[in-house]
């Protein structure tokens, strides 16, 4: 399966530039480029000759699903645009999204020993957040079932969100929004606002007629009222299994036929995943997904 990389270069590029201790721009502009960038990793150009060659692989470290080899491989082409030196070969040994044991390698790497080492931080770890995020991401949504979508939030480290949802897809589970811009999300602050749900729904609706809506319900009679109001999801807020399952049945009777979907939110946990999938719920959200624990990686040479 090909999956497609958002937008990263700035990311790489500020990651670079926090080991190196460079303005970012050093590194995103090639009318920057210098030789001496390297020299800023002080221990590589103090014990590793010039004409140096790194030949190695990325080990996993952790068994889990593996995530972001693409990037090691662009940040490689950019390191070695900044530096001027290069290239770094980079030759995938598995596929993005496949499960790894430890000790596994998945990564051949070849190229200017120092250009490679000066890297090396920035790569493995963007291949270990990314990794442990795919990892967790399937473990849920393998428990969940084929019948329930294990969903991300907007719940991310800044400046990640674009990659960590990509990781998440990656894994197997799915992507809520990705933003405030590309779909009406009705909670609780804006119906106190707006003067109650219907109004917030019929107003958000006018002003957004193209974008899904889910408005947030935090009992089975707002649940129904938001699907006669005209919400395409209910997002059930912390109900436990019972007032889930009945609010589920109140907005299918309230939509009278039209399609509504349902999210439960809020007290979702690994262990209640299976309960969870017995009300019928259609998805749940989760930010466990996008804060999960990384998946360890190494750079060993030979």
């Amino acid at each position: 399966m090909t999956f497609v990389l958002p937008p990263s270069d700035d990311v790489i590029a500020a990651a670079l530039a926090e080991d190196l201790g460079v303005a970012p721009e050093r590194i995103g502009e090639p009318s920057l480029a210098s030789p001496s960038l390297l020299d800023a990793d002080v221990t590589s150009a103090a014990t590793v000759p010039a004409g140096a060659v790194f030949t190695g692989r990325i080990v996993a470290r952790d068994a889990g699903v593996v995530c972001g080899l693409p990037l090691v491989a662009r940040l490689y082409e950019i390191l070695a645009r900044a530096a001027d030196a290069g290239p770094v070969e980079c030759f995938p040994l598995v596929a993005e999204g496949a499960d790894v044991g430890c000790g596994d390698a998945v990564m051949e790497i070849e190229g200017p020993a120092r250009l490679v080492l000066a890297g090396e931080r920035s790569a493995l770890d963007l291949v270990m957040v990314l990794s442990g995020i795919a990892s967790e991401a399937r473990r849920w949504q393998v428990e969940a079932g084929e019948a329930l979508a294990v969903t991300d939030t907007r719940k991310t480290l800044p400046g990640l969100r674009g990659l960590s949802k990509y990781a998440v897809t990656v894994g197997g589970a799915h992507n809520h929004r990705a933003g405030l811009y590309d779909m009406v999300l009705v909670k609780d602050n804006h119906i106190v606002h707006a003067g109650g749900i219907t109004a917030a729904v019929r107003a958000a609706r006018e002003a957004n007629p193209d974008l899904s809506l889910e408005c947030e319900a935090d009992s089975v009679e707002q649940a129904a009222e938001a699907a006669r109001a005209g919400a395409d999801y209910v997002l059930l807020d912390n109900m436990d299994d019972e007032t889930l399952t009945r609010a589920i049945a109140a907005v299918r009777e309230a939509a009278a036929g039209r399609p509504v979907l349902t999210e439960a939110s809020g007290r979702v946990r690994f262990e209640r995943l299976r309960e969870l999938a017995a009300t019928g719920v259609d998805r749940v959200s989760t930010s466990a997904l996008t804060f999960a624990a990384p998946l360890d990686f190494g750079l060993d040479s030979h």
